[in-house]
């Protein structure tokens, strides 16, 4: 007769398991929510920006065009009219949700990736050195859909300033492109886009963080703020991500708007723009940029939070 002990195994903590559980299902949420928020972000962001998009285009794709940015409106609406300021836009309102949705889901994940490093952390609130990591981390993914995105949209805003008109839509974009070259034709500029998006996207989540601590009373929680206080926030992001991002974005576009072969790449549209424009040519756009910068980006806060909040009240 055997005298071993028999080892009873020790029963699983189903209260610890079940808290994984709840865990787990909790972040895939809040992950979906992020996406679908950024979504509803991007729509508003659009609908309030293109017009002055379109302008701050044509600005740095243009020589000797037009006098100034006000210039540049009153052709465009002279020669098409209102809605000549929303050409393209079909472009990124159909691509808005991916695009828009990546961003702020990659956001929501750079600063999982950021717990995550420093698990034993005392403060559950983030840096603004931590912010602006997963602000940057946020551009990566995001890129692989904005690049082609911007390609197409950039193509259809130079049309309209006289000669032909080469292309009769979104779809017919991505015809003649892959013809041309592929789909390296179709993504050309995605290292440009990058180089834009990682500094702007950085410095705007961090000023976003930033303004709304500001602006949140002692004892309130930022998520508590007003509408108005969320589109102020949301604002001044928008204006500190294009003070940092509109030379690359002078680099993005001529790249993406230039005939094949017309450079070799993004150091040779810096090479060639600055000799033949000066430093000055890099700043092309600004004007416009800053006047959609506001009142887009507050559009794209607003929608971000209050669909978030409407999310976490039916869900």
């Amino acid at each position: 007769m055997s005298t071993e002990a028999t080892v009873i195994p020790t029963p699983i903590n189903l209260k610890d398991q079940v808290q994984i559980e709840k865990k787990e299902v909790k972040q895939t949420t809040s992950s979906v929510k992020s996406f679908l928020s950024g979504g509803f972000g991007g729509i508003a962001s659009v609908l309030v920006g293109q017009p002055f998009d379109l302008v701050k285009v044509r600005l740095q794709t243009t020589e000797g065009v037009y006098k100034s940015t006000l210039d540049c409106f009153t052709q465009t609406i002279k020669k098409d009219g209102i809605l000549g300021l929303y050409r393209g836009m079909s472009t990124p309102l159909v691509g808005v949700t991916p695009i828009f949705a990546v961003s702020f889901w990659s956001y929501d994940m750079g600063k999982k990736l950021v717990y995550a490093a420093t698990p034993n952390r005392e403060n559950q609130q983030l840096s603004i050195a931590e912010i602006t990591a997963a602000g940057a981390f946020s551009a990566a993914p995001t890129t692989l859909f904005m690049a082609p995105s911007e390609r197409i949209k950039v193509l259809l805003q130079i049309q309209g300033q006289g000669g032909e008109q080469k292309y009769k839509g979104p779809v017919d974009v991505v015809r003649q492109l892959y013809k041309e070259g592929g789909v390296r034709s179709i993504f050309r500029g995605t290292g440009a886009t990058l180089m834009r998006d990682a500094p702007g996207s950085a410095a705007y989540f961090a000023c976003y963080e930033l303004t709304k601590q500001a602006l949140t009373p002692a004892g309130a929680k930022p998520e508590d703020l007003n509408p108005a206080s969320v589109l102020f926030a949301g604002g001044m992001a928008g204006v500190a991500m294009w003070c940092i991002a509109i030379p690359p974005d002078v680099i993005k576009s001529r790249l993406q708007s230039a005939p094949a072969g017309t450079y070799t790449g993004a150091l040779d549209v810096l090479r060639q723009t600055l000799k033949s424009d000066g430093p000055a040519a890099l700043f092309r756009g600004l004007g416009p940029a800053m006047l959609r910068a506001f009142p887009a980006n507050a559009a794209t806060f607003l929608g971000v939070e209050y669909s978030l909040k409407a999310m976490n009240y039916l869900w």
